[in-house]
């Protein structure tokens, strides 16, 4: 095809997409004209990027830690953005839902290496300081990672295991909702009161993930897999990537937040509490907490064991 032929052939494509607007083709190629050309720095809004790293302190290592965050938060994005195409997908296309748990996977393994960081990357004593201006705030309040959750399996699974006997999916979503394990993180055992980090987060974003659950009780990533026709469900390679999710979501990421945590807040024996007022020892550990995405996909054993071995990794003093 000729290079005027070409051209031609592109505007009658674009006079039929522009048809149905109410304005004709000339319009749109008049905005064109006049639009000024595209610059890297305005695509990605690279100055409002720039300016959203606001310290509370003056202490210079709060910065990395409130940029490290906004990092994190933007991967959880890219993870959700892939999860909600697996979740829409009708298709049940072996290749597409392998390709996108890959896409997570690697999102996850991105987040994992980088949480050194946070964990070689500041000093001590300027963390211990800064953070008392922090108070209530702490990532346990972080929204995004509660949506991964709710979209990846049903919400009988992030059931506390303690209690997770008493309910299956027969209940309610709000009541399996109430229930759900990181809410005992952000609560005083003793009492049962809820802290404030916990109150405000529940103010701010319980009807939101309600919504979301309720949107997906019958689609989450893991219906997604059980409604794969059975030589799908049985692929070697879609089921492999499924576990790897399982371990970098709740067993590698947990246990680098657990990394950080004894590097900031355990020296000597002596603990210091979270800014959240959160258990943080009792509520990394993907052990205390067996959350486990897809769980038809174990064994008893590996079940049992869930998290343990790396977990004694981090207690065991021998190790570090």
């Amino acid at each position: 095809m000729k290079n005027d032929e070409r051209i031609e052939s592109q505007i009658n494509k674009l006079e039929e997409k522009y048809k149905n607007s109410g304005q004709d083709l000339s319009s749109y190629l008049d905005g064109l004209l006049y639009q000024r050309y595209l610059t890297y720095w305005d695509y990605i809004h690279l100055d409002t990027l720039l300016s959203i790293q606001v310290p509370r302190t003056h202490f210079p290592d709060e910065e990395i830690f409130i940029m490290y965050h906004q990092i994190t938060e933007l991967y959880f994005k890219l993870i959700l953005h892939e999860q909600k195409q697996i979740v829409e997908d009708k298709s049940q296309d072996l290749a597409f839902f392998i390709e996108k748990v890959n896409r997570i996977n690697n999102y996850f393994k991105a987040l994992t290496s980088s949480f050194g960081i946070m964990i070689r990357g500041m000093e001590r004593e300027q963390f211990l300081r800064y953070r008392m201006a922090l108070l209530p705030a702490s990532g346990f309040q972080s929204v995004q990672y509660r949506m991964i959750e709710i979209y990846a399996t049903p919400l009988e699974n992030l059931v506390h295991y303690t209690e997770r006997e008493n309910y299956s999916k027969k209940d309610g979503i709000e009541e399996l909702f109430e229930h759900i394990y990181w809410k005992k993180g952000a609560t005083d055992l003793t009492s049962g009161e809820k802290t404030l980090t916990l109150k405000q987060f529940e103010f701010r974003y319980t009807p939101r993930l309600l919504r979301i659950a309720n949107q997906v009780k019958h689609s989450n990533i893991y219906h997604k897999y059980l409604q794969l026709p059975e030589d799908a469900r049985n692929d070697e390679t879609l089921i492999k990537s499924l576990k790897d999710l399982d371990l970098n979501a709740n067993v590698n990421w947990p246990l680098m937040h657990m990394g950080s945590a004894y590097r900031y807040l355990a020296k000597e024996n002596k603990e210091v509490d979270a800014t959240g007022g959160t258990n943080w020892k009792d509520f990394l550990p993907p052990s205390f907490q067996k959350i486990i995405f897809f769980p038809t996909l174990y064994s008893e054993e590996e079940l049992d064991m869930w998290g343990k071995q790396w977990v004694d990794h981090i207690f065991n003093p021998a190790n570090k």
